[in-house]
């Protein structure tokens, strides 16, 4: 990485990327969600922590439900919050996205959660924000989506508890997808005992063997005795061409079915980082079903995004008071 997510004393300053984080602040973050996810069922949700901080939301591509819990848990955190949804048709990552960013810095912001189409956008407009502002990467390209991969793995800790134990199966469109790239980068470094991917030829990265993780083309194989399953949304915007012979086609040979859950562990969970494709990539009956703790995920969604966002502005918050 060009631009370091770290500050000098190794706190958080941006959330770009898992890759190159340590295991200790991967761990940091799930135990600071873990105190925050008992604020939701307070009468008041809210903590003190973030009072007076600016939070801009700027979002170059569609998103409710990231965009949505984003700006909850900066509004838990009692930070002030903007939402910008920009047309990527009029805003490039070159000069006018810049011009944007310095207009939108010049009203005292301290931090953009970035959503871009391009891979590595949000590392540009790091690269060329006030050393005081943090951003966060909430998803560029097909290159990374950080705090959905923080939120699964807090979600498998809090069913799971212990990493090493583990064997993770990710099924579906992993070529176009920055969640399973993120996912698989934290799941190393967690030290999950097999990471396993499972999909068709035409949906995988050729550099799949590099990223130390078992490859599977049959779904009955891949699903053999794993502790977690995560199905993958078919991202048919990202696909160039005819990588899939139809919906039907992939649901009869890569959909979760109740029966090829059974082939998994019998607690076994099933996660979906959203939206759901029902009947394309799961079956309603596997969603909806006892295993599923796909809403889970979201939910605990805001308490990661709580502690992400703190840890990096408060890393600031200790940088001023150092100096003065």
């Amino acid at each position: 990485m060009t631009h370091h997510q770290l500050t000098e004393n190794g706190q958080l300053k941006h959330f770009l990327t898992i890759e190159g984080l340590k295991r200790d602040l991967l761990t940091e973050i799930m135990d600071r969600a873990e105190q925050f996810s008992s604020i939701s069922g307070r009468q008041v949700k809210k903590v003190p922590l973030l009072r007076g901080k600016t939070i801009m939301n700027l979002f170059f591509e569609n998103s409710t439900r990231t965009r949505t819990t984003f700006e909850l848990a900066a509004k838990r955190l009692s930070a002030d919050v903007m939402n910008l949804n920009i047309n990527t048709s009029a805003t490039s990552k070159g000069e006018s996205l810049l011009d944007t960013l310095h207009n939108l810095q010049a009203m005292h912001t301290d931090m953009f959660v970035v959503r871009h189409s391009q891979s590595g956008a949000a590392e540009f407009i790091a690269q060329h924000v006030a050393p005081h502002v943090s951003v966060i990467n909430a998803g560029d390209g097909c290159h990374a989506h950080p705090t959905q991969a923080m939120l699964d793995m807090f979600t498998i800790r809090r069913h799971k508890q212990h990493f090493p134990d583990l064997r993770v199966a990710i099924v579906g469109d992993i070529l176009h997808s920055r969640v399973a790239r993120s996912q698989i980068q934290a799941l190393s470094t967690l030290g999950v005992g097999e990471i396993r991917v499972i999909g068709p030829k035409t949906l995988l990265p050729a550099d799949s063997q590099t990223l130390g993780v078992h490859v599977y083309h049959d779904m009955a194989a891949g699903l053999q005795d794993v502790d977690v399953i995560i199905t993958l949304r078919l991202q048919f915007e990202r696909m160039q061409g005819a990588l899939l012979p139809s919906a039907n086609e992939y649901f009869t040979s890569y959909g979760l079915t109740e029966d090829k859950l059974k082939l998994a562990k019998p607690d076994a969970i099933v996660m979906h980082p959203g939206p759901i494709n029902r009947g394309v990539e799961i079956a309603s009956t596997v969603a909806d079903g006892p295993q599923s703790v796909i809403l889970e995920q979201v939910t605990h969604g805001i308490a990661v995004r709580m502690a992400v966002m703190s840890m990096a502005l408060g890393s600031h918050s200790e940088q001023q008071e150092t100096s003065a």
